[in-house]
């Protein structure tokens, strides 16, 4: 049985706009401690339910306990035990990566300058940047960028991390590095957050996730359960022009390779007939399409 005092309760969330829009239906959820993963298309209420968590955001109802805290009445206790880095997040240009750090860690409660200077070189040593630490932060690179945003995020020690789609727009080296940043925070009994919309980032840190899909939890467990509803549903097969325009027209396409004058393809579907399709292995993003193409096909149905 999961500790209240050490997870995020969540209990008949629900987020209804002014013009009758449900951004959030009935969401129940516990997040433990460790990486929790957010993952659901553009739209599907990731922002909002991240909106909520960080109290910038009042729900239409439900309940979230956040480490013993009750989020809609303690909202200044709460806002202690958390660090946000949102997707927009913006630096003052005229700072220098270690006077925005020091910055944030006022804010933050570090009074005493001696301690705050500490806290900052360290954090700025734990995710790659002291060298740059005389360096403007807005001429910082885009990967530098996001970890000056962890970095505020983490400065005053909070229970609760909470980043929304941290690694757009990164290259693949900065951003496995950036997810190995996270995996890392996340082994010291606290509870990381991680929205996106990149299944990979997913995949490869999160040990719990939820599938949000028009602001209701269509999936919660862990990545190997939601592998296992598509296996035997994934198939690869070498086709030529004509053939992938009707395959793409039938099925949906995850891969496209070019193979000798023809094309390698991978395609997720119940079964396939007609094209000597072999089946393979599912990875997470296949199976995110199985079950976001089930779920589309449900809705159309009824």
């Amino acid at each position: 049985m999961t500790d209240s005092n050490n997870c995020i309760t969540i209990k008949g969330l629900n987020k209804v706009y002014k013009n009758g829009r449900h951004a959030l239906k009935d969401v129940d959820l516990v997040i433990p401690t460790g990486m929790f993963g957010l993952l659901g298309p553009n739209g599907a209420g990731k922002s909002t339910f991240m909106r909520i968590l960080v109290a910038l955001m009042e729900p239409t109802s439900g309940e979230i306990n956040a480490y013993g805290y009750d989020l809609l009445k303690q909202r200044k206790q709460v806002r202690k035990i958390l660090g946000y880095l949102p997707q927009d997040f913006r630096f003052f240009a005229k700072y220098k990566t270690y006077e925005f750090l020091d910055y944030a860690a006022s804010l933050s409660g570090f009074s005493n300058s001696r301690k705050r200077k500490d806290a900052v070189d360290a954090m700025l040593e734990e995710v790659g940047l002291f060298e740059v630490r005389d360096r403007y932060a807005s001429r910082l690179s885009g990967g530098m960028k996001r970890r000056l945003g962890i970095a505020q995020a983490l400065i005053h020690d909070p229970k609760v991390i909470i980043v929304d789609e941290p690694t757009t727009g990164l290259d693949p080296e900065e951003r496995i590095r950036f997810r190995n940043l996270l995996f890392k925070v996340s082994g010291k009994d606290v509870t990381v957050i991680l929205s996106t919309h990149i299944v990979g980032d997913i995949s490869s840190t999160c040990n719990n996730m939820v599938l949000l899909n028009q602001g209701t939890v269509s999936f919660k467990g862990s990545p190997e359960e939601i592998l296992k509803n598509a296996e035997g549903k994934v198939w690869k097969m070498v086709v030529d022009d004509k053939q992938l325009r009707e395959v793409s027209n039938k099925y949906p396409v995850t891969s496209t390779i070019p193979f000798k004058r023809q094309w390698e393809i991978q395609v997720v579907a119940d079964e396939i007939k007609g094209y000597d399709a072999e089946s393979i292995q599912p990875n997470l993003e296949h199976a995110y399409v199985y079950f976001m193409e089930n779920e589309l096909n449900l809705w159309t149905n009824h």
